[in-house]
């Protein structure tokens, strides 16, 4: 079973993680590309029992382009980005890979919502690829 831990740039939420990571994807949508700078943000599922978070995160919430609420947590002292979560299933947490201690063994698996991919966008041609929302991933024993 696979061990990960997360810290958040000031040290002020921390994580452990005691599982495998359903899947990792990158998401194109552009509320991830807003939040990531332009860019994709690259997010390890979890199983919600497998993480364990410290800290106080401050969260937004609102209605992603897949219809469900989103929400998203960061560190409220230095705006880290932590997780997400989405409505549609809430057996997930959706950890970003910027927050996980490095070095780890996660990569990505998935490009998701590459209809709003910018034009320069590279997508590794080796991941799997979803216009929009694909369907939930399954948990992995």
């Amino acid at each position: 079973m696979s061990r990960y831990t997360g810290r958040c740039a000031c040290g002020a939420v921390t994580a452990t993680i005691i599982g495998e990571a359903a899947t990792v994807r990158q998401c194109w949508c552009r509320q991830c590309q807003q939040v990531a700078a332009g860019s994709p943000t690259t997010n390890a599922i979890f199983a919600t029992d497998a993480v364990a978070l410290q800290g106080a995160l401050a969260n937004t919430t609102y209605i992603a382009a897949s219809g469900n609420t989103l929400t998203q947590s960061f560190c409220g002292k230095c705006g880290t980005q932590v997780m997400a979560q989405s409505s549609a299933r809430p057996q997930f947490r959706t950890i970003r890979l910027g927050f996980l201690d490095a070095p780890h063994d996660l990569a990505p698996e998935v490009a998701i919502w590459t209809e709003d991919a910018p034009a320069w966008a590279v997508i590794d041609p080796a991941l799997e690829r979803f216009p929009r929302q694909p369907p939930p991933p399954v948990t992995k024993a």
